[in-house]
């Protein structure tokens, strides 16, 4: 690792959820490393930078203050503009520059069993069932998530979506929608699903399975159609599957039983017949799936399945995944989510469609690209697993500044759920959202916040339900 640690690193969108890990990755080996990022600036979520600060980060405004030598190399997403006034100074003195995965594929390709987890949805959880099993079984793993993994996050370390290991293991999840997916070469690679989100599906079949190609080993989903057939033909893999006859990681038919807050199953591992009752404290079939992916991973990697269940009761999950915010003395419950995807959105209204109660969705799309490229997925999604007394609420979609064609937003998804039969408000600005619902809200409700890229939907959420009748 000396080639990361000979040079000190800028950060441009350090408190970004694929930038954070790696920047605490990085300055964890003993690099040197500072950044900047627009919400800092905007001061929106203080809490997180004040964090970052007394952990040792330099942190400066998004001026390109923080750029003051050619040795520094900076780390920036492909979607950061050449505007952007870091990349103007690095360009000025001649400063390296790595995408995030880049960096992330450099660390990872340089661990002897690296383990990485692509598909459309349920990466982040998949991730951090993996490194928690991993830890448990004594492995020591690095962990890279996108999300802040409850089993390791404390008042000390709010923000732990990384974990730095001195094990051969590097757990990650890896991204399609830049196609940077390519750049890794895993020794485990799991595949959970393909459905549409930021490329075409012929896009995705191909990055996919040139991903499986690459591995020692593949970890497919045999429940999902499209993995299934994307099963490379000449490396080895293991099928994992709620309701498939071949696959050699399943559950025992009838043995699931779901609450609102939890779900239990009995693994079977086919190989040998051999029976594993599994508690999980995160809800849903779509999370029950999420651990036979994270139990045949780890398995690939050398864990005994018995091991593997095991460690998979304590797993507390993450944060803003279907994570219960609370519930007040009225019995209306708040729940903060990172659904923003038709796949995603899905898994988690179908987990509270699962349970008798009244739903109110809000959802804040991440952006204008992707509710142009998904719009009419996410319409139907809501439309369709919403109940006539249910109701969904959209807000504008996220905008921080730039070029982005906003010609088309929420107005138009409100309207094409109301076409589906589906019942849909739109209220542009996301405090009128809140007084909103508040007006709306009854005993028994579950309120779901559902969005990415934007910190601030947590305290939204908590604000939210401190103001519930």
């Amino acid at each position: 690792m000396n080639e990361l640690t000979s040079h000190p690193w800028f950060f441009c969108g350090i408190g970004g959820s694929g930038m954070l890990p790696l920047a605490q990755i990085l300055k964890a080996k003993g690099a040197d490393v500072a950044g900047s990022d627009r919400s800092r600036d905007q001061g929106r979520t203080p809490e997180k930078f004040a964090w970052l600060d007394s952990l040792g980060f330099r942190l400066f405004p998004q001026d390109g203050s923080g750029i003051v030598s050619a040795d520094q190399v900076l780390v920036a997403s492909a979607a950061v503009e050449d505007t952007v006034p870091e990349m103007v100074r690095a360009k000025d003195l001649g400063c390296a520059r790595m995408s995030r995965a880049q960096l992330l594929a450099t660390l990872f390709n340089a661990a002897p069993t690296g383990i990485a987890v692509g598909g459309t949805s349920g990466k982040s959880t998949v991730t951090g069932m993996i490194g928690w099993i991993m830890d448990q079984a004594g492995r020591d793993p690095t962990v890279m998530n996108g999300a802040v993994m409850k089993n390791y996050a404390t008042a000390d370390a709010p923000f732990a979506s990384a974990r730095v290991g001195q094990g051969d293991a590097f757990v990650s999840e890896v991204d399609e929608s830049d196609g940077s997916i390519a750049l890794y070469r895993p020794k485990v690679a799991v595949l959970l699903n393909v459905t549409l989100d930021h490329k075409s599906m012929d896009e995705l079949r191909q990055l996919f399975s040139d991903f499986l190609r690459a591995t020692s080993i593949g970890v497919v989903n045999l429940d999902d159609p499209e993995v299934a057939a994307l099963a490379p033909e000449y490396t080895p893999w293991l099928g994992y599957a709620l309701n498939h006859p071949e696959a050699e990681i399943s559950v025992v038919e009838g043995s699931i039983v779901q609450t609102p807050f939890a779900i239990q199953a009995t693994v079977i591992d086919r190989r040998d017949a051999s029976r594993h009752p599994l508690t999980l404290k995160v809800p849903g079939r779509h999370n029950l799936s999420n651990s036979l992916a994270a139990i045949t991973a780890a398995c690939a990697a050398g864990v005994a399945v018995a091991d593997a269940v095991a460690a998979l009761h304590s797993y507390a999950g993450l944060a803003r995944r279907f994570d219960v915010v609370g519930t007040n003395p009225s019995g209306i419950t708040v729940i903060d989510d990172f659904g923003h995807n038709p796949d995603k959105v899905a898994a988690t209204l179908a987990t509270l469609k699962a349970h008798p109660g009244r739903v109110i969705a809000f959802f804040q799309p991440h952006g204008y690209g992707p509710l142009r490229q998904m719009g009419t997925e996410l319409a139907q999604t809501f439309a369709d697993l919403l109940g006539p007394d249910d109701l969904t609420i959209l807000c504008d979609p996220v905008y921080y500044g730039g070029t982005v064609d906003r010609s088309e937003g929420s107005k138009r998804i409100v309207e094409l759920i109301a076409q589906s039969g589906g019942k849909a408000e739109y209220v542009p600005d996301r405090a009128d959202c809140a007084q909103r619902i508040i007006a709306l809200a009854r005993p028994s409700d579950r309120i779901v916040i559902m969005g990415a890229r934007d910190d601030t939907l947590t305290a939204f959420a908590r604000d939210l339900l401190a103001a519930l009748p």
